[in-house]
């Protein structure tokens, strides 16, 4: 078939068009293989296999996920050396960094004589921020060396409760280390005595809060023992010690030891302390317990380098002489032995056996009685007591009796002097014994009343001590805590705010029982380092507020000292409106912030006892400035635009005109003092503060 010549031209370019998209069909394809071939190579060369390479033309789409930022430019880059950058797509995705996990805070504080020093890590938070400071108002003028770093992470739960502990143990403990975690506290201090050791641990017990772990290791200087004395009796009642020394720990176990072979249960205890006679001291109370033991019951009495072995009347008089035989055998040259072997006792006379009988009151009360010698014994036991125990509390009903037995006097002073360290009880004295009963104080009580009668009555005289430690009774034990403190204060503040006179640092009369119980809480809490804030709402001018807040903590301070309170550790200071607890838009929210607040001086500044008026417990908020900032005086002006409640409080002379000038409004008499960076105007009450007139109404 034959075209026709008009169609031949046509078919001509139709052809070479079809021929032309295919070849470009084909040469892309051909480009496209060969450059994927190509990036594929050379990513698998360089293990990059996680690279996907797609090709769409002369571009170069890179896909999958690359391990990290570095590998993905890597791989950019190495698809750059094949083709040109315009042409490659980056698709590619990267793995998610893992979070990272916040460190570990902890701050350790280690304070001496010479500073403090602060070492560890804390969160960049403003709280953790403030920690130097409130670590040098704990002791001002000392060198606070602060080597704290800071990672912007949260504080981890619990974190403030431990720093908070922490401040306060290093504020009760002038050499120690303090390590602080969010989950534990550990305490290593060193005190001057054990008496001061145990208070340390009783406080620390105390304000330790709950749910915090703490350890604590306080160390103290071993005590000087004088005389050196141990004293083990074995009777009915079982095997005690009236008195147990020991100048090493190993020496202590090995006593203890001998103690148990002997019958010792319950409490083991022994004091390790200085002034041992020999370093074969434990030898010898462990022969003397041995001793006991064999003999069934008796007593051994170790003072210094004298040893008194006494057994009772049922004691065969075989079995004695054995077991002195053995224990003088054993003993070491240095010691020297005293055994007595009571007789049994004769019939007495009508009248009794000679005694004298000295009892104590719990009230302090002594009454002496019995038998002395002579009439100069008489004055001289009489006067011994009154200087032991008070001329006014001695009363003597005695009576003389020249037979009396060598030794009267000495047993009788002896006795008055260990009776001393009872709190009550009584003394008897008899020709073969002393015997002291009674309630102690103090955990060592029974172990200085046993070294006193050893030393003072002599080798091998026979005494017995009956005493009973009462916690309840132990003034250092019952003490509380400055936490404790504080809390108690707010708590009286809570039940009744102490009263002003409005606009004034007057202390109205119906608060006159709310201070009387602040003094009888701070009677309890002497030489505790505190701080009395007055608040004001935020009614008037910032400065006037201020000067009248100073003027109410100083007022309550000054009242706290009229009613015979040392307040030698306190200070007052005013705060103004700086320190709201509520909102000031209402009356329920400005009386809240109204207030006089007790806290501790160099912890945490947030008030012990007052919470926001809008949680449950608002109403139980420890502030204490009464309802004179509300009468109708004040209500009216606060459509002024000066407002009242707290503020310009003693506009005496001038008037409205001028009340924004500042010193204008200063009584004669006022003083200005430094309060931080401002100055403020101690308007503190002489007597009695005059109160303020109304301001006049604006026209």
């Amino acid at each position: 078939m034959n075209l026709h010549p008009r169609l031949v031209l046509p078919a001509a370019f139709v052809l070479a068009a079809g021929l032309s998209v295919l070849t470009s069909l084909w040469a892309a394809h051909a480009i496209e293989s060969r450059t994927g071939a190509a990036v594929k190579s050379l990513m698998t060369r360089e293990g990059l296999s996680w690279v996907d390479v797609g090709t769409d033309g002369l571009q170069v789409r890179l896909g999958g996920t690359a391990p990290n930022e570095a590998l993905r430019f890597r791989a950019m880059n190495l698809t750059a050396s094949l083709v040109d950058s315009s042409r490659i797509r980056d698709r590619m995705e990267v793995t998610p960094v893992r979070a990272i996990e916040p460190p570990r805070f902890s701050v350790e504080l280690l304070r001496n004589d010479d500073g403090i020093s602060l070492i560890g890590l804390v969160p960049a938070n403003p709280e953790d921020a403030a920690l130097p400071q409130e670590v040098a108002d704990i002791a001002s003028g000392v060198k606070v060396t602060d080597m704290l770093e800071k990672a912007d992470f949260p504080a981890p739960e619990g974190w403030d409760k431990a720093v908070s502990f922490g401040l306060d143990a290093l504020k009760m403990l002038p050499r120690s280390k303090i390590s602080i975690a969010a989950d534990r506290v550990a305490v290593t201090a060193i005190s001057s005595s054990p008496d001061e050791k145990r208070r340390f641990e009783t406080a620390l017990a105390r304000a330790r809060p709950e749910g915090l772990a703490v350890e604590i290791d306080i160390s103290a200087p071993r005590p000087v023992l004088t005389p050196f004395t141990l004293r083990f009796l074995k009777d009915d009642r079982g095997a005690r010690f009236d008195a147990c020394s020991a100048d090493t720990d190993a020496a202590r176990e090995r006593i203890l030891q001998a103690a148990v072979a002997a019958g010792l249960t319950g409490k083991l205890d022994c004091t390790v302390g200085l002034g041992v006679p020999t370093p074969r001291w434990a030898e010898a109370v462990a022969l003397g317990i041995t001793a006991v033991n064999d003999l069934g019951t008796g007593s051994v009495t170790f003072s210094d380098a004298d040893v008194s072995l006494l057994a009772t009347v049922e004691t065969p008089q075989a079995t004695f002489d054995r077991v002195v035989g053995d224990l003088q055998a054993a003993l070491p040259d240095v010691f020297s032995l005293d055994a007595t072997l009571p007789e049994k006792p004769k019939a007495a006379p009508a009248e009794g056996p000679p005694e004298f009988t000295a009892t104590l009151s719990a009230d302090g009360q002594v009454q002496l009685r019995g038998r002395l010698t002579d009439a100069t014994l008489r004055d001289a036991v009489a006067n011994f007591a009154k200087a032991q125990f008070g001329a006014a509390s001695v009363y003597t009903a005695t009576r003389l009796d020249p037979t009396l037995p060598d030794g009267w006097p000495v047993r009788v002073l002896a006795g008055l002097q260990a009776m001393s360290n009872l709190h009550e009880g009584k003394l008897l004295v008899r020709e073969d014994t002393v015997e002291i009963s009674g309630v102690t104080v103090s955990t060592d009580a029974q172990a200085a009343i046993t070294r006193t009668l050893s030393d003072r009555l002599g080798q091998g005289k026979a005494f017995k001590v009956d005493v009973r430690y009462d916690e309840s009774l132990d003034p250092q034990a019952a003490l509380p805590t400055p936490n404790e403190c504080v809390a108690s204060l707010n708590a009286v503040l809570t039940k009744q705010k102490i009263a002003f006179a409005p606009g004034s640092a007057e202390i109205e009369d119906e608060a006159r029982g709310t201070m009387d119980a602040l003094a009888d809480a701070l009677r309890r809490c002497p030489d505790i380092p505190m701080e009395i804030g007055g608040h004001t709402d935020s009614q008037g001018r910032e400065e006037t507020n201020l000067a009248l807040s100073q003027a109410r903590a100083e007022a309550v301070l000054l009242g706290l000292q009229g009613r015979r309170v040392l307040v030698g550790a306190i200070t007052a200071k005013g705060y103004g409106e700086s320190r709201p607890i509520a909102e000031n838009g209402s009356e329920t929210g400005r009386e809240a912030n109204r207030r006089i607040e007790f806290t501790l001086i160099a912890t945490v500044q947030e008030p012990v006892g007052p919470m926001p008026a809008d949680t449950p417990a608002a109403d139980q908020a420890a502030s204490a400035e009464g309802s004179g900032d509300g009468d109708p005086a004040a209500a009216d002006a606060q459509d002024s635009p000066e407002g009242s409640g707290d503020g310009d409080p003693a506009v005496i002379e001038g008037n409205d005109t001028n009340a924004g000038s500042g010193d204008e409004d200063m009584p004669p008499d006022a003083v200005v003092e430094e309060n931080g960076d401002e100055p403020f105007v101690s308007v503190a009450p002489k007597e009695k503060t005059q109160r303020p007139q109304r301001r006049p109404e604006e026209n």
